[in-house]
């Protein structure tokens, strides 16, 4: 009898987290935490405590946040790792050792009856603290299949609750992953799980294809964010399930698009425009907002309502634009923004409008993330004024006038474009207070149309290799690095402040 209801465990916070480039805080992970917690996942793992200290302490405090998904620690096969996770208070440990020939002999340097008794001590242990046990076969997919048995067969005696097996290097065809699962479901009777990655494209199809052999658990990241090239996309599996596959979960679809917009938000890591389910053209035929309203089309071209994932459009008139309507549209792209931010947004997308531009969705995320994401805290840099020269036979110059704790400062500097020149501009000035280096520059968001928002993000770094992300958004590319350069300054400057 196949198990209708498929748990999703979320490792957005773990495996997401090891995306290149991305770092979160601790209040910024019991802020995602929440989130997934009231979409209505089943797991939440919370981290790896053993990395750092600061791991520890925000698995620890996601553990106590009162959540009622189950709240979950990773650890690799160690008592001195479990410890740790213990101490964080969880009631459930995910523990994992290799199993494939390679990694065994390279990574672990064990015998193999090495690996399963560590396996085995570790279930055990976790057991005799009274936690909930799920153990992972590392790079099980390209494990000795009667080792893998014996492995699984040995911790599910130690009283494992669940068996993972990941697709660790993402080599899997959706086929055998199907075979595979029936193949350990019969004989074993603990329930499977399955931990697909992306590295061919093929996260999610394998993750399907394991529920199809049997799993009754998949883990999944928002996004599909993970290392490398990413994990099986919660948003993809669960759509999957419930519309293709008609098995259940217990997610809230409606919550969908604004869990993966605050994800995308704290992480800094945008989501591909033609990403399936959240990405912004998904439903493209839909997202213009225009002045003069806006033109659904007929359902012939979907294949499921956007109001099931919470992406339903509303109408905001550049220029006639009201408050509500934008906090509204804002709040639905999970967006919260202060009054004073709301107004700074209001006034820009007005300011748009009076310039006979039509504002898309794009353009008032971009516009938001940038007054959001400003060092609301300490401005101690702004921006006073700004001239560009640029021509054929004219070298780029840009003259740019800051003001730093009230007085007025003002440089001039050529580069190879105006951009360049700015930036140079105001480095110039800045140098001794804050001499930073720009490590990162790209443009995101155009919306089409030579007139449209231009969204810049930035990574600068200082000389204490303080390295932080800024963007700016304008329609003006210069004006849009500008204001970049100079969020990115003042973090790093409040970010100094901090520490001193």
């Amino acid at each position: 009898m196949e198990h209708e209801y498929v748990r999703i465990f979320d490792t957005t916070l773990r495996d997401g987290e090891q995306t290149p480039g991305v770092s979160l805080t601790p209040e910024e992970k019991m802020e995602i935490a929440f989130q997934l917690d009231k979409l209505g996942v089943d797991v939440i793992e919370a981290g790896f405590p053993s990395a750092s200290r600061g791991e520890e302490k925000a698995v620890k405090e996601i553990a106590n946040a009162g959540l009622r998904a189950h709240v979950c620690a990773l650890t690799r096969a160690l008592r001195s790792d479990i410890d740790v996770a213990l101490k964080c208070d969880v009631k459930y440990i995910h523990t994992f050792i290799s199993t494939s020939e390679i990694q065994v002999k390279y990574a672990l340097n064990m015998t193999f009856e090495q690996v399963i008794e560590a396996a085995v001590d570790s279930v055990q242990y976790i057991k005799d603290h009274g936690a909930l046990c799920e153990f992972s076969p590392m790079d099980a997919t390209r494990t000795d299949i009667n080792f893998l048995k014996r492995i699984c067969r040995a911790v599910e005696e130690a009283g494992a609750d669940y068996i993972n097996i990941p697709d660790t290097v993402g080599i899997m065809m959706p086929k055998a992953m199907e075979q595979l699962i029936r193949d350990l479901r019969n004989s074993l009777r603990v329930p499977l799980s399955v931990h697909c990655h992306n590295d061919f494209g093929l996260a999610v199809a394998n993750s399907l294809a394991g529920v199809e052999g049997g799993a009754v658990q998949v883990h999944v990241t928002v996004n599909g964010l993970g290392e490398r090239a990413g994990n099986a996309a919660l948003e993809e599996v669960v759509l999957a399930l419930h519309l293709l596959y008609n098995r259940k979960t217990r997610i809230n679809t409606k919550l969908i698009y604004e869990t993966s917009k605050l994800v995308s938000r704290l992480t800094g890591v945008m989501v591909q425009p033609n990403k399936a389910i959240v990405g912004e053209n998904a439903f493209a035929h839909e997202s213009g907002i225009h002045t003069k309203g806006v033109v659904v089309k007929p359902i012939t071209f979907e294949p499921f309502s956007p109001d099931l994932i919470g992406r339903q459009r509303k109408l905001i008139a550049g220029k006639h634009a009201g408050r509500h309507g934008i906090r509204a549209e804002l709040e639905e792209a999970g967006f919260h923004p202060t009054e004073e931010q709301l107004n700074e947004i209001v006034a820009r997308v007005k300011e748009l409008g009076d310039k006979g531009k039509m504002v898309t969705d794009a353009d008032l995320l971009a516009i938001a993330r940038t007054v959001m994401g400003k060092a609301v805290e300490e401005k101690i840099v702004e921006l006073s004024d700004l001239a560009v020269v640029t021509g054929i036979r004219v070298i780029p110059t840009a003259s740019v006038k800051l003001i730093i704790d009230g007085k007025e400062y003002v440089a001039a500097e050529t580069g190879v474009g105006p951009v360049d020149a700015a930036i140079r501009a105001i480095q110039k000035i800045t140098d001794s207070l804050a001499n930073v280096r720009l490590k990162e520059y790209r443009l995101e968001a155009l919306t089409g149309g030579s007139d449209a928002v231009a969204e810049v993000i930035i990574k600068v770094e200082d000389r204490d290799g303080n390295v932080v992300s800024a963007r700016g958004a304008r329609e003006d590319i210069v004006m849009a690095s500008v204001e970049a350069m100079i969020n990115g300054i003042n973090k790093i400057l409040s970010k100094r402040l901090r520490k001193t």
